[in-house]
């Protein structure tokens, strides 16, 4: 799904606003019919979540307080996020980490038990198939959670690889986790809030490792990770427990942390320079060009192996012919598919993410330009509805990351 979240939850509000009211009430009933809806939808309508289609799901793009102030609240105190619509899944097998090192760049063999790293899946061309956060629970049990949007592509490419992998002898199963939601609790209050809720010591959990522990009196797997740039969680929690849990974080926060949705996500991930699959990364692009450079593992980088690796490693010698790069600009915020144009009026790339910032006030923005245009201070021209405003490539993050690292 393409555009910021935001300005999704604009265009729909416009839509149905703007349409003849009665042939947009009977299609947006059969439309609503036809979406999915996670365990705590109920939830987020009594607490006013304001819900729209996304990804083939119902999903709150925010509640009562505007996407503005959300968004600096979770950055202040904490947000609660649902984010069940994204597959989590496991595999399992002695051979489940050579499997699945032949599907992503990662050095999945050099993790240790209980940590984690971002990945790609890449195609044959080298290309993002989607973005996924790996763990290795056990030599023998990876978990993993994949984009909503890309859940049946996703695992319709990890099934056809699976079957080939199996055909000659691989031991390999997979197990998909519909059983269980997933809540992201995010920001400063996140660890202190959750640690009323348990009896394991988060202090010593760091960014990217994951634990199964009792929360809230339910078996969860624990991630301290997120999609914010702030520390932070990503529960999984059978799904029977999950409106308990999100009571219970609520409570605990003494009203602090707030349901948060897709709006203030969507800022939030972008001020701290992340992608949105869809947007920021799609099949055509590598990780090399999506500068995820890091996330490929120093022994993948030698010893290749995985779809697409030719593409990736001759781009690592020589350089990609374009870059993501950040930027700040004057006017209206850019949006997805604004041009980016050098100072003489030349194209040089295209924004793929874009929006006000509502923790730095200035528009932000993420795209690709080509590759020696791509350095901090750069000056550009970025067209919105037509008209160029001035725009200057910048360093991501553009709000500084608060991971739990050790010190």
């Amino acid at each position: 799904m393409r555009g910021s979240l935001w300005h999704l939850g604009q265009s729909i509000t416009r839509r149905v606003a703007h349409a003849d009211k009665k042939a947009a009430a009977r299609r947006f009933l059969a439309s609503e019919a036809d979406l999915k809806k996670t365990v705590l939808y109920d939830f987020h309508v009594a607490h006013g979540g304001k819900m729209v289609p996304f990804a083939g799901w119902s999903m709150p793009i925010q509640y009562k307080d505007s996407i503005m102030d959300s968004t600096v609240n979770c950055r202040q105190n904490g947000s609660l996020f649902d984010v069940s619509h994204m597959c989590g899944l496991s595999l399992k097998g002695k051979d489940c980490v050579p499997f699945l090192e032949k599907l992503v760049i990662a050095d999945v063999a050099g993790l240790a038990p209980g940590t984690g790293t971002l990945t790609v899946f890449t195609n044959e061309k080298g290309g993002a198939i989607d973005d996924s956060v790996i763990t290795k629970v056990k030599d023998d049990h990876i978990y993993l959670v994949v984009n909503a949007g890309c859940r049946d592509k996703d695992l319709a490419h990890i099934e056809e690889h699976m079957k080939a992998f199996k055909s000659k002898g691989g031991d390999v199963s997979w197990h998909i986790h519909d059983e269980r939601s997933l809540l992201a609790l995010q920001g400063p209050l996140a660890a202190p809030v959750l640690q009323h809720l348990t009896k394991e010591d988060l202090s010593k959990l760091y960014f990217g490792e994951f634990r199964i522990m009792y929360i809230n009196g339910a078996l969860c797997f624990l991630t301290r990770t997120g999609y914010t740039g702030e520390d932070g969680f990503e529960i999984s929690v059978p799904s029977e427990n999950a409106v308990d849990l999100a009571k219970a974080i609520l409570e605990k926060s003494g009203g602090k942390v707030r349901l948060t949705g897709l709006g203030a996500r969507d800022s939030l991930r972008l001020e701290a320079g992340l992608c949105l699959y869809g947007n920021d990364m799609e099949q055509h692009i590598t990780p090399v060009e999506a500068g995820l450079t890091w996330a490929i593992g120093k022994r993948r980088r030698a010893e290749g192996g995985f779809l697409g690796a030719e593409v990736i490693l001759k781009q690592l010698e020589e350089g990609p012919s374009i870059r993501r790069v950040g930027f700040t600009s004057n006017g209206p915020p850019p949006r997805s598919h604004s041009e980016i144009q050098d100072e003489k009026g030349n194209n040089i790339g295209e924004i793929t993410s874009g929006g006000f910032s509502p923790c730095l006030k200035k528009n932000i923005a993420m795209g690709y330009v080509k590759s020696g245009l791509h350095k901090a201070g750069t000056k550009a021209k970025i067209l919105v509805r037509g008209k160029a405003y001035d725009g200057v490539v910048t360093k991501m993050p553009f709000v500084p990351t608060k991971y739990y690292k050790p010190s």
